[in-house]
């Protein structure tokens, strides 16, 4: 089925991403816009809805390398938990609690946001091929190779370059929202929440992944040397606090090292 954004320059009007963009086996190319003509490109299925470039952490803007694209997941995503939860922590083991939690249904929709290279979207695609995914990311180098990856999981996914500070979604969209390791990064972390609460329904789930304080004295000094760059951490409790900020509850929780999976649903 088609997909209804909201226009990024005109809050009350549409763009529809015709459902041909998330048959990434076939290459689409062209431009779309709402009624105000105002106009975005389509570039190997990819819809760039960005109208501004923002001001990004360094962190963040490491994601526009190639070169973190490429080997973000292979090299770093699929070694990553095991290293920082301490034990061994395969990436199967992450996409079994993310489905779990999230329960993905025919016909429902969702969305990865900061989905880098679409890791939860092509997770839950699979789960449930009848339901419908959206990944955005400020980053056309992790969507493309997100692009490339879900070609080859054969997932059928739209792909839409976007700040997940300003989404271009209408309010109470999503059956449930995803978002895998980005919150650490933002530096705007409040503002990306809310808008996560913007667009969700209201009977909706939110599955966040994302890094907590250490609590030994060398997890600290390497955190602390970290912050420089932009990254950030907090406690269980500071995260939790921050979620009820932004209209979350937490329904579930599941913590190892100092890595915290939250299932939150809307209050």
């Amino acid at each position: 089925m088609a997909v209804y954004v909201r226009s990024p320059l005109y809050d009350r009007e549409t763009i529809i991403l015709p459902e041909e963009i998330s048959n990434l086996s076939k290459p689409f190319n062209g431009t779309i816009c709402s009624n105000r003509g105002d106009e975005y490109t389509i570039k190997n299925n990819i819809a760039d809805l960005l109208t501004k470039e923002k001001s990004y952490t360094l962190a963040q803007s490491t994601n526009h390398w190639r070169m973190t694209a490429s080997v973000y997941e292979d090299l770093w995503r699929v070694r990553s938990l095991s290293l920082l939860t301490g034990e061994p922590f395969p990436i199967e083991k992450e996409r079994e609690l993310l489905v779990d939690w999230v329960q993905p249904k025919p016909g429902m929709i969702y969305l990865d946001v900061g989905c880098s290279t679409a890791l939860y979207a092509r997770s839950l695609f699979k789960a449930e091929t009848e339901s419908i995914h959206v990944a955005i990311d400020f980053s056309m180098a992790m969507l493309e190779e997100a692009r490339l990856k879900a070609e080859a999981d054969q997932a059928d996914i739209y792909l839409i370059r976007a700040d997940a500070r300003e989404m271009p979604f209408f309010g109470k969209t999503f059956d449930g929202v995803v978002m895998g390791g980005t919150l650490n990064e933002l530096n705007d972390k409040l503002r990306v929440l809310f808008e996560c609460r913007r667009v969700l329904k209201d009977d909706g789930v939110f599955f966040v992944m994302h890094l907590i304080q250490s609590e030994s004295w060398y997890g600290k000094v390497l955190q602390n040397s970290a912050e420089w760059s932009g990254i950030k951490f907090w406690s269980v409790d500071q995260s939790n606090e921050m979620f009820a900020r932004a209209g979350f509850e937490v329904e579930d929780q599941f913590t190892k090292g100092i890595v915290c999976f939250s299932k939150l649903s809307p209050v």
